[in-house]
């Protein structure tokens, strides 16, 4: 649905890698080859979406590092376009809803780095997770979101890289 907004491959990707979690960040030649595209298609597009202050632009020795601008009025409304477009609020919305005492939702893997590869890795953390509803959830979300998703349970807290959905401890 979105493609059709945004016509640009290479932009909607841009926006997915920059906006699914705002500490994503990466340079010309990386997305080159993350992407399998050109350096010139990559840098139109990154040009365009820093003249717009959709991106900002920072120097890192000799290269130039590309993130998404937090300050940008829009910043919010873009990154909760590409999360509903992942169908992360609808995962997280299931979780919540009857996976019983949750404490943490963490997205690892690719999907935390702003790769859409088509499987979204989940990590919750709760004292006593209704494990039945989980494997029922699973297929659900797969059918709803159309993206594979690989959950994984723990009783402790996550503590490490990641993109954290939700968080009890500290009201996220």
């Amino acid at each position: 649905m979105l493609e059709s907004l945004i016509t640009s491959k290479t932009r909607l990707r841009l926006l997915i890698k920059f906006f699914v979690n705002s500490q994503n960040h990466s340079h010309l030649r990386g997305l080159a080859e993350e992407f399998g595209e050109s350096t010139n298609a990559i840098r139109k597009e990154l040009n365009n979406l820093t003249d717009a202050g959709i991106l900002v632009k920072h120097s890192d020795k000799n290269k130039i590092e590309y993130q998404a601008n937090t300050l940008h009025p829009f910043y919010t409304n873009i990154r909760d376009i590409i999360r509903k477009y992942l169908g992360l609020d609808m995962l997280l919305e299931q979780i919540l809803e009857r996976m019983g005492d949750v404490d943490q939702v963490v997205l690892t893997g690719d999907i935390a780095r702003g790769s859409d590869t088509g499987t979204i890795d989940v990590l919750v953390t709760g004292a006593s997770l209704n494990e039945d509803y989980f494997h029922h959830l699973t297929k659900r979300l797969e059918q709803l979101i159309d993206r594979k998703v690989i959950f994984s349970l723990s009783s402790g807290r996550f503590v490490s890289d990641g993109l954290v959905l939700f968080d009890r401890s500290t009201g996220i």
